[in-house]
């Protein structure tokens, strides 16, 4: 059973936590004793051990030192940033706006060879059309209550779709026929979007399926979306953060989630069956 999207960003968080815990009872110290040689409470030493406070920097260099482990420190310290970066709050990331995150993924975007999206309820940006798109990002934007820079934001996350057409990379899509059929703009602008899929998925490096809701059961059920990139990164997108997963053991999961999901999507004719269909109930 696929993990929960935030487990792998906890698991690692423990890892470091219990990487701590176990200098600490090498050097002989009781959390007490730990916490008068760091000048903090005994509490912090406990929630730190718990993974329930993760440590700064700081607090790693002073508790290595403090069991006379300082030549750990520097890699727990990496480890503890690693962990953190997993899971990011939307909020974070989006006080840049949301045409610098459309930015920031170029380089990830460049680098990745063999891209699998899986999306349940949208249609994947890399797919979207400018209308679809701006009537996504407008959606957000009042959500989240931040900045308006959703024209600027529509048209990097066009310039980033370019990709689509450059060689030395291959576009494994999975949708549900719900994304086909969830308006996130007027009628005008999903008519446009959808002929789009019909065009976009006849691309050389693109292979789109749908899953159709009258699908018969299946090995698999509908998760959370999730971008792979090659077999190396899993971005799973929630509401309220962007998990990254990178461990290997992880990563495996969605892949095998994502292999499940395709076997039970429809292709080519049928696909765009589908996307036909979803054409004409907007009339």
């Amino acid at each position: 059973m696929p993990l929960s999207p935030s487990s792998a960003a906890q698991a690692a968080r423990r890892a470091v936590a219990q990487r701590l815990r176990e200098i600490r009872l090498d050097a002989g110290l009781s959390g007490t004793e730990l916490a008068l040689r760091c000048a903090w409470t005994h509490s912090k030493t406990y929630r730190i051990e718990g993974a329930r406070t993760p440590p700064s920097a700081d607090d790693i260099r002073r508790w290595c030192e403090a069991c006379g482990a300082d030549d750990q420190a520097p890699g727990l310290v990496a480890q503890s940033r690693n962990a953190e970066s997993m899971y990011v709050e939307w909020r974070r990331k989006l006080r840049a706006g949301l045409a610098q995150l459309q930015q920031s993924y170029v380089p990830l975007f460049k680098s990745t060879r063999v891209f699998r999206v899986y999306s349940p309820t949208l249609v994947p940006g890399l797919l979207q059309t400018e209308g679809y798109a701006a009537g996504l990002l407008s959606t957000i934007t009042d959500f989240r209550d931040i900045p308006d820079d959703v024209a600027a934001a529509v048209a990097a996350r066009l310039e980033r779709s370019r990709i689509l057409h450059e060689s030395g990379h291959r576009f494994l899509f999975v949708v549900d026929e719900a994304a086909l059929r969830h308006q996130v703009a007027d009628s005008e602008a999903m008519a446009a979007q959808l002929g789009y899929l019909l065009t976009a998925g006849a691309l050389p490096a693109v292979s789109l399926g749908i899953i159709p809701i009258s699908a018969a059961p299946g090995p698999m059920w509908p998760v959370e979306t999730f971008h792979m990139y090659d077999e190396a990164l899993v971005s799973v997108e929630l509401l309220s953060a962007r998990v990254t997963v990178t461990q290997p053991a992880d990563i495996e999961v969605y892949l095998s989630a994502f292999e499940r999901l395709q076997q039970m999507a429809v292709y080519g004719a049928e696909a765009r069956a589908l996307i036909v269909r979803a054409i004409d109930a907007l009339r």
